[in-house]
This record gives structure tokens, C-alpha cells and sequence, in this order.
């Protein structure tokens, strides 16, 4: 598209930008309770709010402290949250048979949001790792983590996540042909309803370890997930992915980690048109949280500035830990 701007004094671009007033009426995008996605971590016990060390700020809690913080969220215009479990290591297996037992962590939490919060929607994760003896998201035969045998156990995880309740299904596992397969199963049950945020384009990224700290699963990993997520390097293999999972029944589509591919975010949506969420994960709020209490940023504002990156970069949505603090910074104008 070709742009014609009048030449210097006839365009002043620093016009627009010389009080809040006129800032604030040509600003191209703006932030929202509405646009964020809450991240939770969810363990047994009853009244626990248990620190992650390497995310300042963020808990492991127990079934009834979700449902506290579904409600907050509720209350500040947050949509939606997100759950992952930190699952008992009694409970992790090579056949991974707890990630889709009815009553584990994942889906007990979610019936207890859908009962106290019914207007929350709720988003679960489908992937092994958390109920994997070795850490992977999938199934793991003489070294090679197998494909085909893994969407099964996925697809079965999904139908015991909707069952529960769960508004959207989140397939974090980068497996070939699960979107397929979890679509046909949600129809077949008749849980027509049921959304799909595919993360589509998942990267085998190194920002991910105060996530794993997180579920408990970076002493059982094995190796590393680079034979199922996507190389860092690739930006064209990621519009195929995507293209793939919305043929196959995907009503979303989500970039994760976040800030480091705000590009790919950016071609998503104009590619596609699709709604495009992104994930700005654990390591990005940990290097964020670590550089404010240290003094060298300001916290706040990097906070709000780095979510508003996603917004101009296209996304409808993000899941990010900042949720209620930004909500209610944005609450109080």
C-alpha cells in the first residue's frame, strides 16, 4: 500500500502526540479487562496458596482458592482463565492415566468454577506433561516420543475435560492430527459447544522454565521437546500449522511464547483473520518480575506496555500471569 504524507511544517506528526487528550484520541489500539486470559496453577489440599519461586507473585493453589481467584477474575472483566495442574508424583505415570481420570486435579477445579462462577469460561490445557513420569507430552517408546498412540490418550483427556465442563480446549502438545481427532470426538459426544485454542504454532523455546517449575515437571524431563514443538528459526512452518489446525476444526488459534514472536502473531492474523491469542509465558513474567524488584525497570509500565505489543501486533487475546494486576490497573483508569 502506498502512503502519501504532506512534507515538513504541513506534517508535524508531534501535533497529535502534545497533550494526553490528543494522544488518547489517535491512539491506534487500546487494552481491556476483556482481551486477557488468566493463567492458573492448581494442587491438592484445601486452603493452600503455595509461592512459585521462579514467578514472583504466582501460586499453586488448592481447588477452593481457584474458585477465589475465578472469582476475582470475574469481578475485575476478565473472560476467562486457564488451568494447569501440579500433580502428585504418586500420580505420574508412563501411561499417563490420570490426565484424563474424571476426578483429577484439572477437572474437579473446573466443576468447582462452573458451579460458583458459571459465567467465567473456563480453558484447560491438553497435553501429558504434567501426568508424564518423564515430563513429555507424549508418550514416550524407546526414546521416540510416538505420535499416533498419544492423540488417543489426548483425545480421551478432552472428552473427561468437557465432560467436566470446560468451555475451551487447549491442545498444548504439538502433536500431528489432534485437532482432528479431538474435533470429531467433541461431535460425536455431542459437546458441539466446546471451543478449540489450538497452540497451533508452539515453539521449542527456552523461556518456558519457570512454567515447568511450576507443574512440577522439570526433574522428569528427558531430553527435549524439539521433536514435537517448532524450531525457533521458522516463521513459514508456523502459517502451515496454522492452516492445518483451522482445517481441522480449531475455532482459535494461539502463538506461544508471546513477545519473542510477536512477527508470527502479526502474519497470523493477517493471513488468516482468524482470532489469534498469544501466550506471554512463564519466563517472559519472571525476566519482567526479576528486572522491577531489582530496580532497573519500571515494572508497571513495562507490564502494560508489553501487553499492549500484543494487542498491536494483532492478537484478540493473551494469557498472561499480569491478568488481575493489569485488570485492575486499567479498573482504576
Amino acid at each position: 500500500m502506498t502512503r502519501t504524507v504532506a512534507p515538513f511544517p504541513a506534517a508535524r506528526f508531534r501535533r497529535a502526540r502534545r497533550t494526553p487528550a490528543l494522544r488518547a484520541l489517535t491512539q491506534e489500539n487500546t487494552l481491556s479487562p476483556a482481551d486477557l486470559i488468566w493463567p492458573l496453577f492448581v494442587r491438592d489440599g484445601k486452603g493452600v496458596e503455595e509461592p512459585v519461586s521462579s514467578m514472583p507473585g504466582v501460586m499453586r493453589r488448592s481447588v477452593d482458592k481457584i474458585v477465589e481467584a475465578a472469582k476475582q477474575a470475574h469481578s475485575l472483566g476478565i473472560p476467562a482463565v486457564c488451568l494447569f495442574p501440579y500433580t502428585d508424583e504418586s500420580l505420574k505415570t508412563e501411561d499417563c492415566a490420570e490426565a484424563w481420570n474424571p476426578d483429577n486435579l484439572s477437572n474437579r477445579a473446573t466443576r468447582a468454577i462452573k458451579d460458583a462462577v458459571p459465567d467465567i469460561a473456563v480453558m484447560t490445557d491438553v497435553a501429558l506433561d504434567p501426568y508424564n513420569s518423564n515430563g513429555h507430552d507424549g508418550f514416550v517408546e524407546h526414546g521416540e516420543i510416538v505420535n499416533d498412540r498419544t492423540v488417543e490418550a489426548l483425545v480421551k483427556m478432552t472428552l473427561a475435560q468437557a465432560e467436566s465442563g470446560a468451555d475451551i480446549i487447549g491442545p498444548s502438545d504439538m502433536m500431528d492430527g489432534r485437532i482432528g481427532a479431538m474435533r470429531g470426538a467433541l461431535e460425536s459426544a455431542g459437546h458441539h459447544n466446546v471451543m478449540i485454542l489450538s497452540y497451533a504454532a508452539k515453539y521449542a523455546s527456552s523461556y518456558y522454565g519457570p512454567f515447568r517449575d511450576a507443574v512440577g515437571a522439570s526433574g522428569a524431563l528427558q531430553g527435549d521437546k524439539k521433536t514435537y514443538q517448532m524450531n525457533p528459526a521458522n516463521s513459514d512452518e508456523a502459517m502451515r500449522l496454522i492452516q492445518r489446525d483451522l482445517s481441522e476444526g480449531a475455532d482459535m488459534v494461539m502463538v506461544k511464547p508471546g513477545m519473542p514472536y510477536l512477527d508470527i502473531c502479526g502474519r497470523v492474523k493477517t493471513e488468516f483473520g482468524v482470532p489469534t491469542y498469544a501466550y506471554q509465558v512463564s519466563g517472559e513474567y519472571a525476566m519482567i518480575e526479576a528486572a522491577a524488584q531489582n530496580g532497573w525497570i519500571d515494572g508497571e509500565r513495562v507490564m502494560m506496555e508489553s501487553l499492549m505489543c500484543f494487542k498491536r501486533a494483532g492478537c484478540d487475546g493473551i494469557l498472561s500471569y499480569f491478568a488481575p494486576r493489569v485488570a485492575q490497573i486499567l479498573a482504576n483508569g
